[in-house]
């Protein structure tokens, strides 16, 4: 079997378990550009409370450091635009949210994808899913599924933004992908529309000021500049996703498991005043909602203008 049946078949086989895109890169160092990037939004703060974002920068330059002697970045993306909304009147969720928790979705179809290739070749591999410190968006650029908007957001063209990243590091020696050459060109959209101006214009993200990041990743109070646009957003913010013209031809996942949870299509601005601990975790058992805690969860509700749910 050669280089390009593996190539070929691994592709295939991403496809075939749903992934909508994948790509291979070679592993190396990072651009020393987007390294130092990175080193001068972590020291101007810009990643608000995260500090595990400051951890681990020998394998941010370099995957090698989660996998030796690791070969080729093999890059993934999962749809999980939903088929339906949540109703405009009850407090809003971002969308990568609406289903069951993504880490375990993309673990799971990941490893399938590491099974078949090691049935095609003896090889080492580690599964990435938003769980290890490298720059995802970066490798997906590499291996040629997309690439990095205004907004930060990993773009597929003809696709949209409404995807999530994964990644498998293998020893497996794969020819690499031929990265695109597109950006967004004049657009703006996402940098005017962003509620609280968190957009920079070289495509960094203040988290300091993004409502996505407050109402999941901050464990203390919210700022007021916060709270005073939060709307009817009660966990994270899609709106520069929403603005994106590339997301005019997003179509909805086929992956069930993504779809709404029915429990959280019930989610009314009066039942959530009324949630316990019990049923917060009953019902985010298998949520990404889980990671901002009940506590988080009841911060943001008495944060939002009771007059919108009226």
């Amino acid at each position: 079997m050669t280089h390009c049946d593996i190539d070929n078949l691994i592709h295939d086989e991403a496809l075939r378990l749903g992934f909508s895109a994948c790509g291979f890169a070679s592993v190396e160092d990072v651009d020393a550009r987007v390294y130092t990037h990175w080193q001068r939004w972590i020291e101007q703060g810009k990643h608000a409370d995260m500090q595990y974002m400051e951890r681990h920068c020998d394998i941010r330059r370099n995957p090698q450091g989660l996998l030796p002697q690791a070969r080729t970045v093999i890059s993934v993306a999962l749809n999980y635009s939903p088929p339906e909304m949540l109703p405009r009147e009850h407090p809003q969720f971002a969308r990568y949210a609406y289903g069951e928790d993504y880490h375990t979705i993309m673990r799971d179809l990941l490893q399938q994808l590491v099974q078949f290739i090691q049935s095609l070749s003896p090889c080492d591999c580690r599964i990435c899913c938003d769980t290890a410190p490298i720059f995802e968006r970066y490798w997906a650029t590499k291996a040629g599924i997309g690439f990095i908007g205004r907004n930060s957001q990993l773009i597929i063209p003809h696709q949209g933004s409404y995807f999530f990243i994964g990644e498998i590091l293998t020893t497996l020696a794969l020819t690499p992908s031929t990265p695109l050459n597109i950006n967004c060109g004049s657009c703006r959209r996402c940098i005017d529309a962003c509620p609280m101006s968190a957009i920079a214009d070289d495509g960094s993200i203040d988290a300091r000021r993004c409502i996505s990041c407050q109402t999941i990743e901050n464990r203390g109070e919210l700022p007021k500049t916060v709270t005073e646009q939060l709307g009817r957003r009660i966990y994270g913010c899609d709106t520069c996703q929403e603005v994106c013209p590339h997301n005019r031809h997003t179509q909805p996942t086929a992956i069930k498991r993504l779809f709404p949870l029915p429990q959280l299509k019930e989610l009314s601005y009066d039942r959530l005043k009324n949630l316990s601990k019990e049923e917060f975790d009953t019902i985010f058992r298998h949520s990404a909602v889980k990671r901002a805690k009940y506590a988080g969860l009841m911060r943001n509700w008495s944060a939002l203008n009771p007059e919108l749910f009226e």
